[in-house]
């Protein structure tokens, strides 16, 4: 009579718990299932949102210098070899005679869509000349052309504007008795900024910078000036003050 071992046991058909038993693990570990994984906190959405707004602007700029190379072309095509066209600072200028002012503001405005008149000013380009500079934009391109032309010290007339661009008018005023370039047949050529009796215009490079010499300048004082003892000399002019001018003692 053949006995059967208690509970299994010498069984070899029967495995202690956890023992030997390769599809069995000890809580915890080995197991796949409770190994961490790593947490990835990126947002599809957001990287894929940042990658298109990086697209459309490469795309943006490339219409925008499509469309300004094309607005260069346009005006070399129309004013030929009366035009100069170079690139500063991402703007386009163009620069034409005196005779041929007019018709590039209105060429600009009519034909390149170039209706916002922005501002118009002086600059004294030595030694003989002023340059008259005008900055104008297309709203739906966002196209802006910087128009200049050059007048003679000597003889510093130009076109009035005012008939292209209506905005023109209180920048040619101030134009005027700031550099004191005369824009004909403007409607209203007075001065804008200065008080009555006022002699010369001031952005010029040769009007005298006399307040330093009409007025004790604040701050420290120089030696010869009250109270910073002797000797005594004559102080610094500023720049284009000449040395004979002002009270002796200045």
């Amino acid at each position: 009579m053949t006995g059967t071992p208690p509970n299994g046991q010498n069984d070899p058909h029967v495995t202690p718990h956890g023992q030997g038993d390769s599809t069995t693990t000890p809580s915890g570990q080995d197991d796949p299932r409770n190994t961490p994984t790593r947490q990835d906190n990126s947002d599809p959405a957001q990287s894929d949102t940042e990658t298109a707004e990086a697209e459309t602007a490469e795309a943006e700029t490339a219409e925008a210098e499509t469309a300004q190379g094309a607005v260069t072309a346009r005006i070399s095509a129309h004013f030929g070899d009366r035009v100069d066209i170079s690139e500063s600072y991402g703007d386009t200028t163009a620069d034409v005679a005196p005779a041929d002012w007019i018709a590039l503001l209105t060429y600009a405005r009519d034909n390149l869509g170039h209706i916002f008149f922005d501002w118009l000013t002086g600059v004294d380009d030595p030694p003989d000349a002023f340059l008259v500079v005008a900055h104008v934009y297309n709203p739906e391109s966002g196209s802006r052309l910087l128009l200049r032309t050059r007048v003679p010290k000597d003889r510093p007339h130009l076109p009035t504007a005012v008939g292209v661009y209506r905005g023109a008018n209180w920048h040619e005023r101030e134009t005027y008795e700031m550099f004191g370039v005369i824009f004909d047949d403007h409607p209203y050529l007075v001065p804008l900024l200065l008080p009555d009796g006022f002699e010369g215009h001031p952005l010029r490079k040769d009007f005298i910078l006399a307040a330093r010499v009409a007025k004790p300048w604040p701050g420290a004082k120089e030696p010869g000036e009250s109270g910073h003892g002797s000797p005594s000399r004559r102080k610094t002019l500023p720049p284009g003050v000449p040395a004979d001018w002002g009270p002796p003692d200045a």
